[in-house]
Parts: structure tokens; sequence; C-alpha cells
């Protein structure tokens, strides 16, 4: 079965953090480090979070029926949203409450090189996830950069593994840093700190992905260069005055209701009037396969 850019993306970190959680809940377990064990908690979320991603990938793709439509794309946002909330919930705030804990009830760590191996591992491991993540986004948005290109995109699937490997290799350097510092400086605590700033890391993802995601599920309007070129194409045809109105609303990662009103021309007919709608929606179709769905009226009052 082929896949695409997104579901690829998702396989990819799916089977990434599956591995490193297992990885790091042993070195966790044989070590006695908070930070490993707040890592090791990090990437089993994540886990979770790919697989709730990919759930919601398929349930998206459902057709049309009575009930829904326009079909069940918004369902991925939902889905999204949730992961949004595990991050904050069981990646970041646990980080916070097992960091504090640490900081109040410091423990040596056992064997540090078993730690740095594990995270050594875990950087390839999510650098590949990430760069997988990296090009689609880059595909996609070519033109922008990657901050413009996480709030322009539309399909969650590959922001939030953008973001959760962003904030993964990053909580690598700072569980490194909080190992390094309690073995080699003989403070315990800075193992706890480092938990600590983790959780705060994960609760600021979270919060990023789901001010993102729920400007999406609550009806968001198609990009600004999708409605550009959806004008254009519809001004082409010289009996249309101009284009009074046009409302659009993102139904799914790649589709998007549109709707325009038109005036036309003094002394256009209702039959070119017809003709004029019907070559633009065709246009429109062709040129823009994003457009799910398209309704062209003319403007009350007009010929």
């Amino acid at each position: 079965m082929k896949r695409d850019g997104s579901t690829t993306v998702v396989y990819a970190a799916l089977g990434g953090n599956l591995a490193i959680a297992v990885t790091k809940f042993g070195a966790a377990l044989y070590t006695g480090s908070s930070a490993m064990f707040t890592e090791a908690l990090h990437s089993l979320v994540d886990t979770v979070d790919q697989g709730l991603l990919l759930y919601g990938m398929h349930r998206a793709k459902r057709p049309p029926d009575e009930a829904h439509p326009f079909g069940y794309g918004l369902e991925l946002y939902f889905w999204s949203f949730v992961v949004a909330l595990l991050i904050f919930s069981l990646g970041g705030a646990f980080a916070i409450y097992e960091g504090v804990e640490k900081i109040r009830h410091p423990e040596g760590i056992r064997d540090a090189w078993v730690n740095f191996t594990v995270l050594g591992l875990a950087v390839v491991f999510e650098g590949y996830s990430f760069g997988v993540a990296w090009r689609e986004m880059r595909r996609r948005h070519a033109d922008v950069g990657m901050w413009s290109a996480l709030r322009r995109s539309k399909d969650p699937s590959t922001f939030t593994v953008i973001l959760e490997d962003g904030a993964a290799l990053t909580g690598l350097v700072v569980a490194a840093a909080g190992v390094a510092v309690s073995v080699w400086l003989d403070e315990p605590r800075a193992d706890g700190v480092a938990s600590f700033a983790i959780g705060v890391l994960l609760v600021g993802v979270a919060v990023v992905l789901a001010r993102e995601t729920r400007s999406l599920l609550i009806g968001e309007s198609a990009s600004a260069a999708l409605l550009t070129k959806a004008r254009d194409l519809v001004a082409q045809d010289g009996r249309i005055a101009r284009i009074e109105d046009v409302r659009s609303l993102q139904i799914g990662t790649d589709s998007v209701v549109l709707a325009m009103v038109l005036s036309f021309r003094d002394g256009t007919s209702a039959e070119d009037r017809d003709a004029v709608l019907d070559e633009a929606q065709g246009r429109l179709r062709a040129r823009l396969p994003s457009l799910s769905y398209v309704y062209l009226m003319p403007a009350r009052g007009g010929p």
C-alpha cells in the first residue's frame, strides 16, 4: 500500500519513539536517573500520540454520509487536540512533578555511562524522525521559514511530529546535561532540575500544539495562497465584473469548502452567466484539487 508523506512521517516517528521508550525505561530503572525516567515517559507519550494520529488519519478518510455530508476530515484535528492534552498532562505535568520530587529527595545515579549511551542512540533515532517530518514540511511550504510553515500548515500529523521531535531533541540535551552535572560535580539535584526543565518544555509544546489544532477544529479558513489562486482563476473570465464575497472552510488536511458570490458585467445574459459559473467551477476543480466542494453564485440583483 502506498503511503502519502504525512503517513510516512507518523510511521517513522512511531517506530523511533517506541524503540527509544523501551531503551530509556530500561536505563532509568538500571541507573536510577530521574531525568532518564522523564525522558522515557516522554518517548512513551510520543509513541501513544503517533498511534492516535494514525487512528485519526484513518477515521478522517471515511467518505461523506447523511450524518456528515462534508466527510470526516475534521476528526484528525480532534485527535491532534487529544495529543496536545496528553503531552500536557502525561508528559509535561508528570515530568515537573518528578523533577520536584527528585530535587526534594535527591539520589545518586549509578553507571551514568548507560544513560549517556542511551541518550546518544536516542538522538540518532529522534534526529531521523525529525528529518523525515522536516523534509515533508519543507516540501509543502518551501517559500517560508519553519515557524511560518508550522502556523500555515493544515496538516497536524506533520507539524505535531516536528514539535514533538524538536522538543525531544532539546530534552535529550537537557537530560544529558543533568546527568553530567549530577555525576561529575556530585550534585544529584541537577538531575531533578533537568527533569523539571523537560516538563516545562513539554508544557510549552502542548500549549502551542493545542492552540494550532484548536483553530483548525473550530473552523479555519483555507490558506491565503489557495484563496488568491482561486480568485485569479475565477477572474479570468471577462464577463465577471468583480468577486463580491469569498468564504472558505478547511474541513481536512487536503479538503476545502469554497463559496464565492460573483457580479457580472451589464448585458450578460442568463445563459452566459450559467456558462461562466460552470467554466469557473471547472477551472477551480482542475487546478486546485484540494477544493472538495465549490459553490459559485451570482450576486443578488445581478442579471
